[in-house]
């Protein structure tokens, strides 16, 4: 009996079934006051989460929807944009931005590392005149399970005026980020990662400072127009047809999350990612990303030599209905990504654990059935 699908990915993520429930709550009119009351409620909800008491728009898109938002309000063509990369979305956050006329410079850094908050700092030291407009970088890069600080890299840019812009969609309420405190500019995120409904809405975040760049500026825009959404906002409104079945579930899980407080939902990331690193260890082995920067939201593991991680992810699928995520681009086949993001309970991780080992073995790994599973008990009975 195969039963359930295990979805261990860093999005999109399990819904829960109150949030199941709750989406199949009849329609209401997106004009009327039913909608008004869940648009206002969601709303301050997705602010509490964002630390932020600025403004927040909800798009009915993807989070890469939002991300053209964000570039098509704050960005104008022949802007110069420093886009800082680690991986695949910081890579797309750059040619976003490159498509609607910026010019745009790349600070790349290693897969499976960090930015270095320094090397920002020096290039922006050299912008003497201030050229550059808009620092673009990412929260969470799920390609190679690797966070940013980006409380260091913000203090890195200093008093530089360029708009700082962050790609926080797998990341927001699973590693830490406060808006405010921080001053970041502009925030994006999804909902399919750590708000644990399906996918289609995006959340764009912007502070008083970026609002005022979006006054004068220049690109092309309709559908992603801020300045729509911020005039229907006050009516209570969408300025076009929002996803109304996920605005429901929205609700709901914002109200899970607020029960379990959002603190505790960053430390459970923090456990699972403590817990799922000792025990992949304890199997002998290796991980792309070391301790100090390994994403709470997902674990990127080097597959071992003549296996490949297509092959593991396979024999997951197949035998257990086992969803891992692949390594992506030059990274295909290379590793394979356990995401432990949003509605994931160790129990799950346990038996996620549990199965790896036999696929492993079965493989042609020669591993010791229980080690891994054994440590990540021992892990869990510590906290």
């Amino acid at each position: 009996m195969i039963g359930e699908q295990y979805l261990l990915l860093p999005g999109p993520t399990p819904v829960p079934e109150r949030v199941v429930r709750a989406m199949s709550r009849p329609m209401v009119n997106h004009r009327g006051s039913e909608f008004k009351e869940i648009l206002i409620n969601v709303t301050e909800g997705i602010k509490q989460v964002y630390h932020t008491k600025h403004q927040v728009i909800i798009y009915p898109a993807s989070g890469t929807g939002a991300l053209e938002a964000a570039v098509v309000n704050f960005i104008s063509p022949g802007d110069k944009v420093l886009a800082v990369s680690i991986g695949v979305f910081g890579d797309r956050f750059a040619t976003i931005a490159r498509e609607f006329g910026a010019q745009v410079e790349k600070l790349d850094f290693p897969w499976g590392e960090p930015a270095d908050p320094q090397v920002l700092k020096e290039r922006l030291a050299q912008d003497i005149n201030q050229e550059i407009k808009a620092v673009l970088i990412t929260h969470n890069e799920t390609s190679t399970g690797v966070f940013n600080d980006l409380a260091a890299i913000k203090a890195a840019v200093g008093e530089h005026p360029a708009l700082f812009m962050v790609d926080a969609v797998s990341g927001l309420a699973a590693v830490t980020l406060k808006m405010d405190e921080w001053k970041l500019d502009v925030v994006v995120s999804g909902s399919q990662k750590a708000f644990m409904i399906p996918p289609g809405l995006s959340f764009l975040a912007f502070n008083d400072r970026a609002l005022r760049v979006q006054q004068e500026n220049k690109n092309h825009k309709y559908y992603w127009d801020v300045s729509a959404g911020l005039k229907y906002l006050e009516k209570g409104q969408n300025p076009y047809t929002p996803a109304i079945s996920l605005y429901h579930g929205l609700e709901e899980a914002l109200k899970m999350m607020l029960e379990e407080g959002l603190e505790n939902i960053l430390l459970r990331h923090l456990n699972y990612r403590e817990m799922v690193r000792a025990a992949l260890k304890e199997m002998g082995l290796k991980l792309l990303a070391a301790d100090d920067y390994a994403s709470p939201a997902l674990t990127s593991v080097i597959a071992p030599q003549g296996i490949g991680g297509n092959k593991i992810r396979q024999y997951m699928r197949e035998r257990f209905n086992i969803v891992l995520a692949g390594g992506q681009q030059k990274l295909d086949d290379v590793i394979f990504r356990i995401g432990h993001l949003g509605y994931v309970r160790e129990l799950d991780l346990l038996a996620v654990l549990a199965a790896l080992e036999i696929a492993l073995l079965n493989c042609g790994y020669p591993i010791e059935l229980g080690k891994g599973l054994k440590k990540a008990q021992e892990y869990i009975s510590s906290i």
